[in-house]
């Protein structure tokens, strides 16, 4: 019975909770692309989520008195509102423990459906590991987010909806992948009704657990996740959704930052509604996909996972929106500073938008100036490039720079020559810290008390993590003990001492 999930999607119980969810054309989206793109709008579920029907699959399912004992979940946002809502709808009682870096949004949304909300640790893992302990102390059944058969099953009758919501030939059908759920289950029905569909996983450059697994044939714990999709922002995937994906899944693909925030804009043009970062995740891989095989005429769909987004991270969503989609170069160009030398370089970039000016003297021979300027793709970028450098002026592409786009911009200015010691030369990292009290103070009590913090730049974008850039003082001798704690501190890192934005405009 374990492998016939055929049968177990047609059994499925989601319909108490969970509707129909359509499958609609994305028409300027299939225009720009030259394919056909559905979206099918799981954000337009009752959790804004496709949660929900996994969730509820399971604990349908449990045996009247254990279901009676109530039941336990960790998540920090979509799952625990699936499962908080199937516990209202079921009648029994509900743990969620979240980690205490959920944003209060969240929190307050599973509160809201009579669930006993646990705070607990920095990460989903430590959540996780609470939430056994629990499980193990109050006998409550334990409902995993992807790594069990019903829960697999509920998400599946995605896949079922999608199949008889278009009868025509589908070439491909695009699945956010987390711990593999819901690709597990979709895929399940779909090769066993239409194998000729494509079944594409698509993750986070960042958080590649199932691409990484299927690369090498065994399930992969990742040191370290990125969290702007925090919805799929998982270490390790699950061991049978992992069994079922090496079987059935038919490509992956890896995207970044900003085509997520891109994505997230171009189902906001066709459909007026702000998708989570996870829940763009589909999209963007489509966009991807047919970039790199050069697909026209198929027709796509993309799975629009969910849209529970936080309002105050969209002005970084739109802001790496425009670069992700190739509509803004970030460029760094290093002109003479003798007078008449910046009217030179603006006339040489010409009559264009210009979305960012940043300009520093750099020493009594030359100056730094960072730009941002609207552009209509990459090939526009590179004829920019080439003319300023025809006209003498060293030009650099930061348009994919993280550190860049998310630090520097708004540090133009801020050199220390002073750092440039032989002995104790300054480090640069940029981390991901929770958004909680005592981050900060955790960080700098990791670190040795003679090492010097130079520099220091904080950005948060509503989400449950600050993107902070840290400048240090390492002696040589002492870079051993340094790469100790950048472990031990448990935070996300990138070493990005020899960024060039770095070298042209902070030391």
């Amino acid at each position: 019975m374990k492998n016939d999930y055929l049968e177990r999607v047609l059994k499925a119980r989601v319909y108490d909770v969970a509707m129909e969810s359509p499958l609609e054309l994305a028409p300027a989206l299939s225009k720009r692309l030259r394919n056909r793109l559905l979206i099918k709008r799981e954000d337009l579920q009752p959790v804004f989520s496709f949660k929900l029907r996994g969730a509820y699959n399971k604990m349908a399912g449990l045996p009247k008195p254990r279901l009676a004992r109530g039941v336990i979940a960790a998540s920090a946002g979509n799952h625990a509102q699936g499962v908080a809502l199937a516990a209202q709808r079921l009648g029994c009682k509900a743990v969620i423990v979240m980690p205490v870096t959920t944003p209060r949004i969240k929190v307050d949304a599973v509160a809201a459906r009579g669930a006993e909300v646990v705070l607990h640790g920095d990460s989903y893992d430590e959540a996780y590991r609470h939430a056994l302990q629990i499980k193990a102390r109050r006998g409550l059944a334990f409902v995993h987010p992807y790594d069990d058969p019903e829960v697999i099953a509920g998400q599946g009758t995605i896949g079922m909806e999608i199949l008889r919501q278009h009868a025509a030939p589908i070439d491909a059908i695009f699945v956010p992948v987390g711990g593999g759920g819901l690709i597990s289950g979709i895929a399940a029905y779909v090769k066993r009704v239409r194998p000729a569909v494509k079944i594409i996983g698509v993750e986070p450059i960042d958080a590649a657990a199932m691409t990484e697994s299927l690369k090498k044939g065994r399930r992969v714990r990742l040191d370290q996740v990125g969290l702007f999709a925090d919805g799929v922002a998982v270490k390790e995937v699950g061991k049978e959704t992992f069994r079922l994906c090496r079987r059935l899944v038919d490509d992956m693909v890896l995207v970044d930052t900003d085509q997520m925030c891109a994505a997230i804009k171009d189902v906001f043009e066709d459909t007026r509604v702000v998708l989570e970062p996870a829940g763009a995740l589909a999209v963007a891989g489509a966009k991807a996909w047919v970039g790199r095989h050069g697909a026209r005429g198929k027709t796509f769909v993309a799975v629009a996972s969910g849209a529970n987004t936080n309002f105050d991270r969209l002005r970084f969503i739109a802001e790496e929106a425009e670069v992700g989609e190739q509509r803004e170069a970030i460029l760094a160009v290093t002109i003479p500073e003798r007078p008449g030398s910046f009217r030179t370089f603006c006339a040489t970039l010409g009559a264009r938008s210009v979305t960012e000016f940043n300009y520093r003297i750099a020493d009594s021979a030359e100056a730094h100036v960072f730009v941002g300027v609207e552009v209509h793709g990459r090939e526009e970028t590179a004829r920019i490039v080439r003319n300023l450098r025809r006209h003498g002026l060293k030009t650099l592409d930061l348009s994919d720079n993280e550190m860049a786009k998310t630090h520097v911009r708004h540090m133009v200015g801020g050199r220390a020559p002073s750092v440039r010691n032989a002995r104790s030369p300054e480090l640069l990292y940029r981390f991901e810290f929770p958004e909680r009290p005592g981050a900060l103070l955790r960080f700098l009590d990791s670190m040795r008390g003679d090492w010097n913090i130079s520099l220091f730049h904080y950005r948060n974008q509503g989400a449950d993590y600050g993107r902070v850039l840290v400048g240090m003082q390492v002696p040589r001798s002492e870079l051993g003990q340094f790469r100790r704690f950048l472990k031990a501190l448990g935070y996300p890192y990138a070493d990005e001492t020899r960024n060039p934005a770095y070298k042209l405009f902070l030391v």
